[in-house]
């Protein structure tokens, strides 16, 4: 699926479908040369990702990428925790809705944009069990 520059790798459907999605951001991530090339294979698992915020920084937790089979003894660990790069302006907002009742940042989706990898983050409130 390629429109416009931009190349969707996977989507969490279970996302939109667990939460209501209140507003989205787009994230850069800071990533390491093999976890680049396993997201090029699409060789990710985001089951239940979500993103926390440390230190004026937002991490996203849960999201395994796959060991790059082609890579070296230098290969990156499937389960770290990843940084986002988002503008601290944008944290301390997300900050302050997050302290709020019942907020939570999950991952959306997963793309390539300009030869960059994205991730779409959603401010998301959790749905009861008769919605």
């Amino acid at each position: 699926m390629e429109n416009g520059g931009v190349k969707i790798i996977a989507l969490n459907r279970k996302a939109r479908f667990d939460y209501e999605i209140v507003e989205t951001f787009e994230c850069g991530m800071e990533l390491s040369g093999s976890e680049v090339k396993s997201f090029r294979l699409g060789k990710i698992s985001f089951p239940d990702a979500f993103a926390v915020i440390e230190n004026g920084e937002i991490w996203l937790r849960q999201l395994h990428v796959a060991e790059y089979v082609y890579s070296s003894i230098f290969n990156h660990d499937p389960d770290r925790p990843k940084r986002l790069l988002l503008h601290r302006h944008e944290i301390k907002r997300l900050k302050r809705k997050v302290d709020e009742k019942g907020f939570t940042l999950v991952a959306l989706a997963f793309y390539f944009k300009n030869r960059r990898v994205k991730v779409e983050l959603g401010l998301a409130k959790g749905k009861k069990l008769f919605d």
